[in-house]
């Protein structure tokens, strides 16, 4: 295990592959670790720097007392490529980690040359909706929030196997102020302005049934980006990289070569 001191708040995070390899960043959800890819890693292309991290408050990470802000979450990811000597990665982001994404290319195209913005939107769910979800979770922890997660993550069939446990259990044990934390992040957030400012390449990728950030929404945002590409996994939720880990990994190695980065 890795952890990354950047003075203020100290991050886990791992790498694998090729350490002199083109690099390959992965953002998670909110309410998942590093592990969220797990299945995807070993079905890429071999010779890739693959870097994971636990954003603040979740997995390894640090946990600050909540609120945070995303331009807070966006600099923690900044800071740690910075400290890793990392330039012209491919970065690709989940859910908040979408939103990291887009914040990151905004602030330091430097560290991206592409990126790949997975169930996410230039802007989630409403203020009214995140303040609700905060409440339930300092009113009853994580565990009051979680069946409903469940259902918005998940397929129908996926949820009826003994694998859900698992992702069950790793939402609920995400510190309550991580959660939060980051819950206020996403309602603080509307990039649909510096996000229409971008024109790196960019691949968006969305879960037929992802009760989260529904397809639509993720092609809204992929489609404020001139030349981007929009995929759908049909029969994937809202952690399509858990359920259709080859779908996702082809669809993700496709647009690596496509950008010349393997």
């Amino acid at each position: 295990m890795k952890i990354c001191d950047l003075g203020d708040i100290k991050l886990h995070y791992r790498e694998d592959g090729d350490p002199n390899g083109a690099p390959l960043v992965f953002a998670n959800s909110l309410g998942t670790d590093l592990r969220l890819w797990d299945q995807v890693l070993p079905l890429l292309p071999k010779g890739l720097r693959i870097i994971r991290y636990d954003k603040r408050g979740h997995g390894l990470s640090d946990c600050p007392p909540a609120p945070y802000s995303m331009g807070t979450l966006v600099r923690d990811a900044e800071r740690l490529l910075d400290a890793l000597n990392v330039r012209n990665s491919v970065f690709v982001g989940l859910s908040i980690g979408g939103m990291i994404a887009q914040g990151l290319a905004v602030k330091r195209l430097d560290l991206m040359r592409a990126m790949v913005i997975s169930n996410t939107g230039a802007k989630i769910g409403t203020v009214d909706i995140w303040d609700q979800r905060i409440a339930d979770a300092r009113k009853g922890g994580i565990e009051a929030l979680a069946d409903a997660v469940m259902t918005r993550w998940f397929s129908k069939d996926f949820r009826a196997t003994p694998e859900l446990t698992a992702w069950h259990n790793m939402l609920v044990r995400t510190p309550a102020e991580g959660y939060i934390g980051c819950s206020a992040a996403i309602s603080g957030t509307d990039l649909y302005t510096p996000t229409a400012s971008l024109t790196l390449p960019t691949l968006a990728i969305a879960g037929s049934e992802d009760g989260s950030t529904p397809p639509d929404l993720v092609r809204e945002t992929a489609d404020l980006i001139k030349g981007s590409q929009f995929h759908l996994i049909r029969g994937a939720g809202h952690l399509p990289c858990v359920e259709k880990p080859e779908e996702y990994a082809e669809v993700l190695t496709r647009f690596l070569k496509d950008t010349g980065h393997v």
